[in-house]
C-alpha cells in the first residue's frame, strides 16, 4: 500500500513540476501584429507603448509586460483602442508639505521584479493569455521616443 501511495504521489509531483515549467516558454509566433514598440520618459517614470495593428480580441488578452527589471499591467488606451500602455514608476515624488493631502501624493518607485527570461535593455517580455493559457512573447528593438 505504501509503495502504491508513493508511486501516485511521485507521478502527481512530477506532472505538477513539468506542467509549471512548460508554461515559461517564449512563443515563436506573436499573439498580434505589432507596430513599432517604444517608450517615453516622464517625471513619474517611463511608459511603454505597444501599438497593435491586428489582434483577435476574442482569443488573445494582453495582460502585462516585463521591462528593465520591472513588471507592470497593460492598459488599453482610452483614446486609441489599438494602443496598450504599461507605466513603470522609476522616480519617487517627494512633496514636502504640512498639508497631509499633499503628502499623500508622494509615490514610491516601483520595486524590481525578477524577469522570467534574460532580456536586454531594448527588449520586453509580453505576458498574454490565449485560450485561457498564460504565454510569453519577447518584444525587441524598443526605442525611446520624445
Amino acid at each position: 500500500m505504501k509503495k502504491l501511495l508513493f508511486l501516485f504521489s511521485s507521478i502527481f509531483a512530477l506532472s505538477f513540476v513539468t506542467g509549471c515549467g512548460s508554461n515559461k516558454e517564449l512563443q515563436e509566433r506573436a499573439p498580434a501584429q505589432f507596430q513599432d514598440v517604444y517608450y517615453t520618459q516622464g517625471e513619474n517614470g517611463l511608459d511603454l507603448h505597444i501599438p497593435v495593428a491586428v489582434i483577435q480580441d476574442n482569443r488573445v488578452n494582453l495582460e502585462s509586460v516585463y521591462f528593465r527589471g520591472m513588471k507592470s499591467p497593460l492598459v488599453r488606451d482610452s483614446e486609441q483602442s489599438n494602443l496598450f500602455i504599461a507605466n513603470f514608476r522609476t522616480n519617487g515624488m517627494d512633496i514636502m508639505s504640512s498639508d497631509p493631502a499633499e503628502e499623500n501624493k508622494n509615490r514610491i518607485p516601483q520595486k524590481p521584479e525578477e524577469v522570467p527570461f534574460e532580456i536586454e535593455d531594448d527588449e520586453a517580455i509580453l505576458v498574454f493569455t490565449q485560450n485561457d493559457k498564460t504565454k510569453y512573447y519577447k518584444l525587441t528593438g524598443i526605442q525611446e521616443q520624445n
